[in-house]
């Protein structure tokens, strides 16, 4: 298995062929979904003692296997948050999968660990963070906001524990932990939250759907089981995924910091339009976030899997997060930047390698300009919605998510609208709810998505 031979000769050049003739398609096919008895009917048994080659392995992937997954690529991808990775991204995907590299220490990966950190700083200046701020790449938003909340507890913990030593009180005195954040939050918030075995505070934002500072300061106050209650953390977010909200950061900035508290600002969709002077502004108090997650696998055009996790000061990251044990003391005892030592991971693959690729190829004006192009196309799916009888438009994006209303119809004409869509091969739009209404959403973060893709979906909408 181990050697380069005729065979394998044969099998690279099927890969990089199917590679390269996957990356020409314009547009690339959605494909659909298949069942799993009809998978098992065609492919039947492919782990076997004596394997089955890798060009028949190729071909089985290639003719039945990737055509039952979805192309999250494709224009008309709308649902969920998509992805939409650069050429030179996919390409150098490849080469990462090819070097065998170890992201996760300076001493095995300096030179891809110097490449994501110029990358990462990138992402912290545009956030406004200082020079000194940085991070790691982690697989999503959801390890990535468990890292960061992580980091908060133990900051606030040191330094209860620092004030009780001073001040000579002995023992602790029971605590609750407490993070809060917007219903509207990302539902990582609450599974990192279960995981620590923390409470969480969802605030019901306003009518604007805006969490803030005097929203969070209402529902503390509210709170008839005050004692023992430890704020620890304020979770804001830069981009709701189900509406694209973007939150008070600057007035949830200032409670944190009033009640001692850190700051998060979840922006693992909407963060990337932080490259977009047109949306720069919905953003202030960003730069007063003690961590920031942002994924390049959404809006900034990176493969799967790729979240930015940046922290203002990355020493209290580190103090949290870096793990100790003897055969791990050659890689501690130098000071180097190790990235395992910033998130809830160890073993890493430099999986910010193809977006700093990208970032190095197209250059950073490209990134603004492809976003401001998104956004164009969100502002012309408002217009073409508002000027049509049949639809009610649910919100006013501050980015590039759209909810709306088909009026007329129930929860069951929107998914088997949706279902008729796939099935047709025209698009994948899948219905939301919010507030407990079942409504339509797009969210556009390709910019491959055209003006006549939006117009071609609605119509569909009969």
């Amino acid at each position: 298995m181990h050697g380069w031979n005729e065979d394998v000769e044969r099998l690279s050049r099927g890969i990089v062929d199917y590679a390269r003739d996957r990356l020409r398609l314009d547009p690339v096919p959605l494909d659909a979904p298949r069942s799993f008895e009809e998978l098992e009917a065609e492919v039947g048994a492919t782990v076997t003692a004596e394997g089955l080659g890798g060009e028949a392995a190729l071909r089985i992937f290639t003719e039945i296997l990737a055509p039952a997954c979805l192309s999250i690529d494709h224009p008309r991808y709308l649902s969920f948050i998509p992805c939409a990775p650069t050429e030179a991204s996919m390409l150098f995907d490849l080469v990462v999968g090819a070097s065998s590299i170890y992201g996760g220490s300076w001493l095995e990966g300096s030179g891809a660990v110097f490449a994501e950190n110029q990358a990462l700083a990138w992402l912290a200046d545009l956030a406004g963070l200082p020079p000194s701020a940085g991070g790691v790449f982690v697989q999503g938003g959801t390890i990535g906001n468990l890292s960061a909340l992580v980091a908060a507890r133990h900051r606030v913990r040191q330094r209860r524990v620092s004030a009780v030593e001073q001040e000579g009180l002995g023992e602790l005195p029971d605590v609750r932990w407490v993070v809060a954040a917007s219903s509207e939050a990302h539902s990582s918030i609450k599974t990192a939250a279960s995981i620590m075995d923390v409470e969480v505070i969802l605030v019901e934002p306003g009518k604007d759907m805006r969490f803030d500072g005097a929203g969070l300061e209402a529902a503390l106050a509210s709170r008839a089981d005050q004692a023992g209650l430890q704020l620890f953390a304020v979770v804001g977010s830069a981009g709701t995924t189900n509406l694209g909200i973007v939150d008070d950061l600057a007035s949830l900035a200032e409670t944190a910091a009033r009640r001692g508290a850190w700051f998060h600002v979840d922006g693992a969709y909407g963060g990337a339009a932080l490259a977009a002077p047109s949306a720069r502004a919905q953003f202030e108090g960003i730069e007063r976030a003690d961590s920031f997650v942002v994924d390049p696998h959404k809006w900034l055009f990176a493969p799967f899997d790729c979240a930015a996790l940046i922290y203002r000061d990355p020493e209290e990251g580190r103090a949290a997060h870096k793990q100790h044990a003897g055969y791990l003391e050659p890689l501690q005892e130098t000071g180097d930047w190790n990235p395992s030592d910033f998130a809830v991971q160890l073993t890493r693959r430099a999986r910010g390698l193809p977006f700093w690729f990208s970032l190095a190829t197209y250059g950073t004006a490209a990134y603004s300009a492809a976003i401001e192009r998104t956004l164009e196309v969100a502002r012309y799916a408002v217009q073409a919605i508002s000027g049509r009888e049949t639809f009610e438009l649910l919100n006013v994006p501050s980015l590039s998510v759209i909810c709306f209303r088909r009026l007329g119809w129930d929860r069951g004409d929107y998914y088997a609208w949706s279902d008729r869509l796939l099935n047709d091969g025209l698009g994948f739009v899948t219905p939301t709810t919010v507030r407990g209404e079942t409504v339509a959403r797009f969210a556009i973060v390709n910019p491959v998505t055209t003006e006549g893709d939006i117009d071609q979906i609605l119509d569909t909408m009969v």
